[in-house]
Protein backbone atom coordinates (compact mmCIF):
# COMPACT_ATOMS: atom_id res chain seq x y z
CA UNK A 1 0.00 0.00 0.00
CA UNK A 2 1.42 3.94 -1.00
CA UNK A 3 1.64 5.95 2.48
CA UNK A 4 -1.64 7.86 1.56
CA UNK A 5 -3.52 4.51 1.94
CA UNK A 6 -1.40 3.86 4.99
CA UNK A 7 -2.04 7.46 6.82
CA UNK A 8 -5.85 6.54 5.75
CA UNK A 9 -6.15 3.41 7.18
CA UNK A 10 -4.40 4.30 10.72
CA UNK A 11 -5.62 7.80 10.87
CA UNK A 12 -2.56 9.37 10.85
CA UNK A 13 -0.79 11.64 8.83
CA UNK A 14 1.83 10.79 6.05
CA UNK A 15 4.08 13.74 7.77
CA UNK A 16 3.78 11.22 10.61
CA UNK A 17 4.67 8.24 8.65
CA UNK A 18 7.60 9.71 7.05
CA UNK A 19 9.02 11.22 10.51
CA UNK A 20 8.27 7.25 11.72
CA UNK A 21 10.61 6.12 8.80
CA UNK A 22 13.43 9.09 9.53
CA UNK A 23 13.28 7.81 13.34
CA UNK A 24 14.30 4.12 12.37
CA UNK A 25 10.24 2.96 13.55
CA UNK A 26 8.99 2.12 10.38
CA UNK A 27 10.35 1.08 7.01
CA UNK A 28 8.84 0.99 3.28
CA UNK A 29 10.08 0.15 0.18
CA UNK A 30 10.29 1.63 -2.88
CA UNK A 31 7.95 1.06 -5.79
CA UNK A 32 9.34 1.78 -9.28
CA UNK A 33 8.04 5.39 -9.78
CA UNK A 34 9.75 6.34 -6.19
CA UNK A 35 6.48 6.18 -3.98
CA UNK A 36 7.15 4.23 -0.65
CA UNK A 37 5.20 1.01 -0.83
CA UNK A 38 4.17 -0.45 2.77
CA UNK A 39 2.94 -4.25 3.86
CA UNK A 40 0.30 -5.06 5.50
CA UNK A 41 1.91 -5.27 8.85
CA UNK A 42 2.74 -1.49 8.82
CA UNK A 43 -0.84 -0.59 10.11
CA UNK A 44 -0.46 -2.65 12.94
CA UNK A 45 3.41 -1.39 13.65
CA UNK A 46 1.36 2.22 13.65
CA UNK A 47 -1.29 1.17 15.51
CA UNK A 48 0.96 0.28 18.08
CA UNK A 49 3.65 3.11 17.46
CA UNK A 50 0.37 5.42 17.95
CA UNK A 51 -0.94 3.64 20.90
CA UNK A 52 2.63 4.05 22.74
CA UNK A 53 2.62 7.53 22.00
CA UNK A 54 -1.19 8.07 23.43
CA UNK A 55 0.25 6.46 26.36
CA UNK A 56 2.48 9.33 27.23
CA UNK A 57 5.77 7.75 25.74
CA UNK A 58 7.91 9.69 23.42
CA UNK A 59 9.78 8.18 19.87
CA UNK A 60 12.56 8.24 21.99
CA UNK A 61 11.19 5.87 24.13
CA UNK A 62 9.59 3.55 21.14
CA UNK A 63 12.48 3.11 20.02
CA UNK A 64 13.38 0.79 22.79
CA UNK A 65 10.34 -1.25 21.66
CA UNK A 66 11.56 -2.22 18.57
CA UNK A 67 10.09 -5.69 16.97
CA UNK A 68 7.84 -5.96 19.16
CA UNK A 69 6.14 -3.04 17.62
CA UNK A 70 4.94 -5.56 15.08
CA UNK A 71 2.73 -7.46 17.54
CA UNK A 72 -0.06 -6.93 19.83
CA UNK A 73 1.52 -4.29 22.49
CA UNK A 74 -2.24 -3.44 23.63
CA UNK A 75 -2.57 -7.44 25.01
CA UNK A 76 0.75 -8.44 25.51
CA UNK A 77 2.97 -8.68 29.04
CA UNK A 78 5.85 -6.01 28.52
CA UNK A 79 9.25 -6.93 29.49
CA UNK A 80 11.34 -5.57 32.16
CA UNK A 81 13.29 -3.31 30.00
CA UNK A 82 10.17 -1.96 28.49
CA UNK A 83 8.47 -1.68 32.14
CA UNK A 84 11.73 0.47 32.64
CA UNK A 85 11.08 2.82 30.17
CA UNK A 86 7.74 3.38 31.13
CA UNK A 87 8.73 4.39 34.50
CA UNK A 88 11.05 6.15 33.60
CA UNK A 89 8.89 8.24 31.18
CA UNK A 90 5.91 8.17 34.43
CA UNK A 91 9.05 10.02 36.31
CA UNK A 92 8.89 12.73 34.02
CA UNK A 93 6.10 13.76 33.69
CA UNK A 94 5.65 13.51 37.33
CA UNK A 95 8.09 16.20 37.28
CA UNK A 96 6.66 18.50 34.95
CA UNK A 97 3.47 18.10 36.36
CA UNK A 98 5.01 19.20 39.94
CA UNK A 99 6.55 21.97 38.30
CA UNK A 100 3.49 23.09 36.67
CA UNK A 101 1.58 23.12 39.71
CA UNK A 102 4.68 25.44 41.81
CA UNK A 103 4.23 27.57 38.76
CA UNK A 104 0.47 27.86 38.50
CA UNK A 105 0.40 28.70 42.51
CA UNK A 106 3.06 31.15 42.16
CA UNK A 107 0.85 32.71 39.38
CA UNK A 108 -2.00 32.48 41.09
CA UNK A 109 -0.46 33.71 44.14
CA UNK A 110 0.96 37.05 42.45
CA UNK A 111 -2.47 37.69 40.36
CA UNK A 112 -3.91 37.58 44.18
CA UNK A 113 -1.54 40.15 45.69
CA UNK A 114 -1.78 42.25 42.10
CA UNK A 115 -5.64 42.65 41.86
CA UNK A 116 -5.98 43.51 45.91
CA UNK A 117 -7.59 41.03 47.48
CA UNK A 118 -4.83 39.31 49.29
CA UNK A 119 -6.94 36.24 49.63
CA UNK A 120 -4.63 33.03 48.69
CA UNK A 121 -5.44 30.97 45.74
CA UNK A 122 -5.77 27.25 46.67
CA UNK A 123 -4.28 25.08 44.03
CA UNK A 124 -6.97 23.00 42.19
CA UNK A 125 -4.66 19.74 42.79
CA UNK A 126 -4.59 20.19 46.78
Amino acid sequence: MRIGELAKATGTTTRALRFYEERGLLSSARAVNGYRTYDEQAVRRVANIRYLLDAGLTLEDIEHFGACLDGDVPNSRPSEAMLDVGRRRLGVLDDRIATLARVRDELAERLAVASGDGATVVSPAG
